[in-house]
């Protein structure tokens, strides 16, 4: 068993059901376990699903910093396992979902082991996940880059808005929403 904490930052998002409130159970579940300790918490951006079948509900995202003693592969698991809790499906490729929990780093391990590539394949390209890692580590650098400086050149960077903590159903504002 290890006894190393090693950092890794995971990426969550939610498109389906009450988005907020799935992201910041999520991220208790994430950390429940003793092997993994929070270390920062970003806050919630809204964005337009990248990818995948069209017309999709808006999604919310958020970065969460970590250290752990878990192996790679049991993180990978953990993170599964939260996403199972909430009743994530896998049936379309970049589909809806209830949450998406994505290992981005996890130390400096590089990997392409096509079970978890670290870092995350395309983390450097997708502000959804670049912006808010930004926000909880500025200095942070990906692929020798800063996430920040990554952020404002991805593709999505435009579509991206931050999210006033309201009530929400599948991308839409309910009651009490501005």
């Amino acid at each position: 068993m290890n006894t190393q904490y090693t950092r890794a930052v995971l990426a969550l998002g939610s498109n389906l059901g009450e988005r907020n409130d799935t992201l910041s159970e999520a991220v208790a579940d994430l950390v429940d376990r003793p092997e993994v300790r929070l270390l920062a918490v970003s806050p919630v951006v809204q964005t337009k699903a990248v990818g995948g079948p069209a017309g999709q509900p808006d999604f919310l995202n958020m970065v969460i910093s970590v250290e752990t003693t878990l192996e790679p592969l049991e993180l990978l698991k953990h993170c599964q396992a939260v996403e199972n809790k909430h009743h994530r499906v896998r049936e379309v490729h970049w589909g809806p979902r209830t949450l998406d929990v994505d290992i981005i780093v996890y130390g400096d391990l590089q990997s392409s082991d096509p079970v978890l590539t670290v870092p995350h394949p395309r983390a450097a390209e997708r502000a959804f996940v670049l912006y808010p890692w930004s926000l909880i580590e500025p200095s942070a650098t990906l692929n020798g880059e800063r996430v920040g400086e990554l952020a404002v050149k991805a593709a999505d960077y435009p579509d991206l808005t931050p999210f006033d903590g309201f009530g929400d159903f599948d991308g839409v504002p309910t009651a009490g929403a501005v």
